[in-house]
């Protein structure tokens, strides 16, 4: 069972819709229980940083739940918003804190650029990843956001974007934590395989447990 952690964020039930398609079993909740008995989490969101951190650190308490079955081997995975909430804070509306899972921080994409960036980009896989896994390297994948992660040690980069003079950290990966800044669930076929791919890892590491 994927579990994707509602957290009061927008995109939920695309997210549902896809994993759905790519083979998995889904349950949408934030309820302890429900996280503790997953084979794997999916943390996806459209919205600000700010909400989200009092979200999951104050209001849902589900930031403690998380970090804990990552603790024990859980894969998670990140999605936009979600993705930028596995780094250390953000400086989105204030400075927060994020799950510190992955190293970086979360800034606002240059000025010159137009904001949000919003559309279509080449993904240029940098690693031979899982998440990956028959994806073709400069695939378009789908990408809505402001703000962008940095300071990310490039071992943990695994796909990398051209926007602008920027290079945008595309998607991570540590372990058995994986995130993407572009949104698979609105990337056709491509991004239905990212989440193939996921659901796999999530179905080998309950096979070998």
């Amino acid at each position: 069972m994927i579990c994707i952690v509602n957290y009061g964020v927008g995109n939920i039930r695309s997210v549902e819709k896809a994993l759905i398609r790519s083979g998995a079993q889904v349950c949408v909740s934030a309820d302890m229980t429900d996280l503790e008995h997953a084979d794997g989490l999916v943390l996806p969101g459209v919205g600000a940083f700010a909400a989200a951190h009092e979200s999951l650190y104050s209001s849902h308490g589900l930031a403690e739940v998380i970090l804990d079955r990552v603790k024990a081997g859980v894969p998670l995975l990140g999605v936009c918003l979600g993705f930028q909430l596995l780094f250390d804070e953000s400086e989105e509306d204030g400075l927060h804190r994020g799950l510190g899972l992955i190293p970086g921080r979360v800034v606002k994409l240059p000025k010159g650029l137009k904001v949000p960036h919003i559309g279509w980009d080449k993904v240029f896989i940098s690693k031979n990843a899982p998440l990956f896994s028959n994806v073709n390297d400069a695939t378009y994948f789908y990408f809505v956001h402001s703000y962008h992660a940095v300071d990310v040690p490039d071992n943990y980069v695994i796909g990398t974007a051209d926007y602008g003079v920027v290079k945008i950290a595309a998607a991570v990966a540590k372990g058995h934590i994986f995130g993407t800044q572009f949104h698979p669930e609105k990337s056709s076929d491509a991004g239905i395989r990212v989440y193939r791919n996921f659901v796999e890892l999530c179905k080998s590491r309950n096979d070998c447990a």
